[in-house]
């Protein structure tokens, strides 16, 4: 048996490598890695037969680690500021038939305006004239309307203007609890779309819807209060004002409306 293939002299060779590597601070040898569940071994030569001269043995590429893929943007599905349009909302909305408005209106009042206004008009409900018409705040009222907001430097196409129910109530009459509770969620879904930097609610149902609270319009106005973080001021409907032209009344819508502007300007 040749010296090579003693195996005591095997043993004396590897006992000597082991000290030389200890020598140099190696004092364990790494595992080779280890192959992937799914990967197969690379093809060996037997180990009766010595590879084949000139050939080099298969090196095995490398498996990457699998990546995983982007995770995807969530679908919005619920109101956000700058995500729901309003067009959107309108299309929701359809020819509404969720309450019992629907018997007796002609026209259903969405809104109008700027969709990126700063800030949004807010009154109960259509009147015969918005009916008729399709537009909120057309009938003296609403040109009562225009010449407030002119009166700040605004001008009507600026800003946005919607009711909280958009269908007419029979008769002019307040909107009852269930109108509102049925048409609210589109008012909010409006307001979150838009994002205005403040709210201006006209009369005391609009203010009342918005802070989820009963109100007397007399102590409330000229207080600044908030809808979801958005700075909200109540103020006099323009119909009170026409019923009760006032000096005083004037006077205080027209404060109401400048302490708005002003805020919106200092923002």
């Amino acid at each position: 048996m040749s010296a090579g293939g003693d195996p005591r002299a095997l043993i004396r060779g590897l006992k000597q490598t082991l000290r030389e590597l200890a020598a140099e601070g190696l004092d364990t040898l790494p595992r080779p890695p280890a192959l992937p569940i799914d990967a197969s071994p690379a093809p060996t030569a037997p180990l009766d037969r010595a590879p084949e001269t000139g050939a080099t043995a298969p090196i095995a590429a490398p498996v990457a680690a699998p990546v995983a893929a982007p995770e995807a943007a969530p679908v919005a599905t619920t109101s956000a500021p700058g995500i729901e349009t309003l067009e959107a909302i309108r299309t929701d909305l359809g020819d509404c038939r969720r309450c019992g408005l629907c018997e007796t209106r002609k026209q259903l009042v969405f809104g109008e305006g700027s969709p990126q206004a700063s800030v949004v008009f807010v009154g109960e409900g259509p009147g015969a004239d918005e009916d008729r018409t399709g537009r909120p705040f057309v009938g003296r009222a609403g040109q009562l309307l225009d010449k407030m907001i002119e009166a700040v430097g605004w001008r009507r196409e600026d800003v946005y203007i919607c009711n909280v129910v958009k269908c007419r109530p029979p008769g002019n009459r307040n909107p009852e609890q269930q109108e509102i509770s049925t048409c609210r969620p589109f008012l909010d879904r409006q307001l979150r779309a838009i994002a205005p930097r403040a709210i201006v609610t006209l009369g005391k149902p609009a203010a009342a819807t918005l802070l989820g609270r009963s109100i007397a319009i007399t102590r409330e106005r000229g207080t600044w209060r908030e809808w979801e973080g958005v700075p909200l001021m109540p103020t006099f409907h323009p119909a009170y004002l026409l019923r009760s032209y006032t000096r005083e009344n004037r006077q205080a819508v027209w404060d109401d409306l400048r302490a708005v502007r002003a805020r919106i300007d200092g923002s």
